[in-house]
């Protein structure tokens, strides 16, 4: 049975702080003063610190991005809403070393999100000045959102003086991905997530700068997704209210992209499958034996190939995962008209 919410926020909640401590070990953790996870490429700082105006600023002079989708401004402002963790920033702020703003320069114009996209960045931060801005210069506007991670854990909010130090300074940060794929798995066929729950995944692995959730739909416990094409499959979701709609399945792809996040869907064929048959029990081989799926008749791949055609309207990710796993063939053996199919 799947878990209450509050359970399941809470489970979801370890998994991220796990997560983030693997990290801290392979790839991060404090190292001469550089305190950022993963650990860029490359980073040199000094010992001052700097401060934040109060009306901090999103500058792009010179880039060649014009954030038409307001993917890039929305970033910024999430970034504002980490460093200030929810307290008002009305602080007195020194009338020097004070930073303005930070402009970012992006060199692509294009912000569409592939597999292997260019997630490089620099990071600059001055060593004082009255009105100075950081500077961020990335090939793309991904880039651009890792720098914004990096830059808000470069920052402090001060609870006694209610203003947001920069410790220091200045920073200079060359990075990029070891590599490409920097994946986290969630498996909503055995447990129903629902969809602030995975937002709420997918904010946690951009924090990470992780950039592929890998979305485990469908499996024998439960067929949750509206599949159009076959709208009976999700027959098979452990109650009526435990489903994803197509609406719904998009928004988190959308949700995810603006993250820098692609969303790689799983559905397992041939096996892990019975509950498929619950809306089209001729999936099964039997009624008494309920998989792998019946690959003796035409139907089963129509079935497959109007899935797979569904997902191309929703998932935008080059690769799909089909599982293959665990492929119990005795029912195969065991059913004749499948027994008589393959000899």
């Amino acid at each position: 049975m799947p878990l209450a919410v509050g359970s399941w926020a809470r489970e979801v909640l370890l998994c991220v702080g796990f997560l983030a401590w693997l990290f801290v070990l392979a790839f991060g953790g404090e190292h001469d003063g550089v305190n950022i996870w993963p650990m860029p490429k490359l980073a040199s700082h000094g010992l001052q610190t700097l401060f934040l105006s109060k009306d901090f600023v999103l500058s792009t002079q010179g880039s060649k991005y014009g954030d038409g989708s307001g993917l890039l401004k929305a970033a910024f402002d999430r970034m504002i809403d980490v460093v200030e963790v929810n307290h008002i920033v009305d602080g007195r702020t020194p009338t020097s070393s004070v930073l303005a703003g930070l402009n970012v320069v992006i060199l692509s114009p294009q912000d569409q999100l592939n597999f292997g996209i260019d997630e490089s960045y620099k990071l600059d931060v001055p060593a004082a000045g009255k009105h100075a801005y950081a500077r961020i210069e990335a090939q793309t506007v991904y880039g651009a959102l890792h720098a914004l991670q990096t830059f808000s854990q470069l920052c402090h909010f001060n609870i006694y003086k209610r203003i947001v130090e920069l410790q220091l300074a200045p920073w200079y940060i060359l990075d990029q991905p070891r590599f490409p794929y920097r994946g986290l798995l969630i498996d909503t066929s055995r447990h129903y997530l629902p969809l602030p729950i995975i937002k709420g995944v997918i904010d946690s692995m951009a924090y990470s700068k992780l950039n592929v959730l890998h979305w485990h739909i469908v499996d024998k416990q439960s067929f949750p997704l509206e599949i159009p094409s076959y709208p009976r499959l999700w027959s098979g979701a452990y109650s009526y209210s435990e489903r994803y709609t197509k609406a719904d399945a998009l928004e988190i792809v959308q949700y995810a992209e603006r993250r820098g996040v692609n969303v790689l869907a799983e559905i397992d064929v041939p096996g892990h499958a019975r509950s498929w048959g619950v809306g089209y029990p001729d999936l099964w081989p039997s009624a008494e034996c309920q998989e792998p799926l019946d690959v003796s008749k035409e139907f089963t791949f129509k079935v497959i190939d109007g899935i797979l055609s569904d997902f191309t309207k929703v998932f935008k990710f080059r690769f799909v995962h089909l599982g293959g796993d665990e492929v119990n063939t005795s029912c195969w053996t065991n059913t004749p008209h499948i027994s008589e199919w393959y000899v």
